[in-house]
């Protein structure tokens, strides 16, 4: 670090260098922290969680209990020791809590004033966050499963839906409606994301084994379907022109929107060139994954190389996103790890999990 600094210094050393080193150095470093940590809200496990795109200051958490909290991740005591508190809370006694489990939360891309939030009881709700009321209830015919904004978008508003049926369905913010859908999987869809790069790119994954990239400005047909063997299995089998051997339940861009990873029920994560639809083929080995759910996971920014945090049992595990190298294995859940965001500010990363518990981990050093 101090070569880093002589040579910033001296002229010789590109400024960006010493940021990514020092990310780097952070990201790979992480550790269950002694002295930060988050309250605990949820009655049973916390399902899904995220970071304000606007400060990457308010974590907002949904749990299988229908509790909805936001938390200030600042710590302002002026000591080493904090506790993340709620600033609020949609819980058991407010009229229009979830009935039933909050599987997403999602904060509005370009501010904090609107949160979304959907359930198992078959509705989308957005959150006006200052009257903590629902502004839009949307009602669907099955259980949601998951659901995703854009985050670049300035032209669309589009809530993207994956629920229990085989339609994804995508609901406008401007108007209140939800009449336009995409058609094309064959069984339920549990999870949904937009490209980081593209506002009209859409990835969704399902139970029929498949990923599908979409652009929602043409809606007749996805763009294409991911393949796992890369049209090279010239066969019958039901194995052709599917990404996984199982379920697909969650998916996550690159943070350049490039490269699209996809996690499925058969245990494997695979990354994907998004331009081309290829299977890249990176082994990152057997990660466990048995959830009926959508499972979150994330991808570090900044650091050289790039690491995704993925869920793994009750540890979260850590690989290189182009090599598929094992980094390191963060351990300190007592039971199923559901969901885990990173802070590409601080370099720290929250996780959740059906223990009930919220972990901040941090750098070591």
């Amino acid at each position: 670090m101090l070569n880093f600094l002589s040579c910033r210094e001296n002229g010789t050393l590109d400024p960006l260098a010493l940021v990514r080193a020092e990310t780097t150095r952070r990201t790979f470093s992480l550790e269950l922290s002694k002295e930060q940590d988050v309250k605990r809200i949820h009655a049973s496990g916390a399902n899904s969680l995220d970071l304000d795109p606007a400060e990457s200051r308010y974590l907002l958490s949904g749990g299988a209990d229908g509790v909805i909290a936001v938390y200030d991740t600042h710590n302002l005591s002026g000591t080493p020791s904090s506790t993340a508190e709620a600033v609020c809370t949609v819980g058991r006694s407010h009229r229009h809590v979830h009935k039933y489990s909050v599987e997403t939360v999602r904060w509005y891309p370009h501010d904090t004033g609107l949160f979304t939030s959907s359930s198992m009881d078959k509705t989308l709700k957005v959150w006006d966050t200052n009257a903590l009321l629902p502004a839009e209830v949307f009602q669907f015919e099955g259980t949601v499963y998951s659901h995703a904004m854009s985050p670049v978008a300035k032209k669309h508003c589009l809530i993207a839906v994956a629920t229990m049926t085989s339609i994804v369905t995508l609901c406008d913010l401007k108007s209140g409606s939800s009449t336009h859908i995409l058609k094309g999987h064959r069984a339920a869809v549990k999870c949904a994301r937009w490209s980081p790069r593209n506002p009209y790119l859409l990835a969704t994954g399902s139970q029929d084994n498949k990923v599908l990239l979409w652009d929602v400005r043409s809606a007749k047909s996805s763009l294409m379907s991911l393949d796992q063997h890369n049209g090279e299995l010239a066969t019958s089998t039901a194995a052709v022109n599917t990404a996984h051997n199982g379920h697909v339940n969650g998916l996550c861009f690159t943070p350049e929107g490039l490269h699209l990873l996809s996690f499925g029920t058969d245990h494997r994560l695979r990354l994907w060139d998004t331009a081309t639809g290829r299977n890249t083929l990176v082994n990152y080995g057997k990660i466990c994954n048995d959830s009926k759910k959508s499972v979150q996971f994330t991808v570090s920014r900044g650091s050289s190389p790039d690491v995704v945090f993925v869920p793994d049992d009750s540890s979260i595990a850590m690989f290189d996103v182009f090599g598929g190298t094992s980094l390191h294995r963060l351990v300190g859940h007592y039971n199923y790890v559901q969901c885990c965001v990173f802070n590409p500010d601080t370099q720290e990363l929250y996780s959740g999990g059906s223990d009930s518990n919220i972990l901040v981990w941090v750098s070591d050093l």
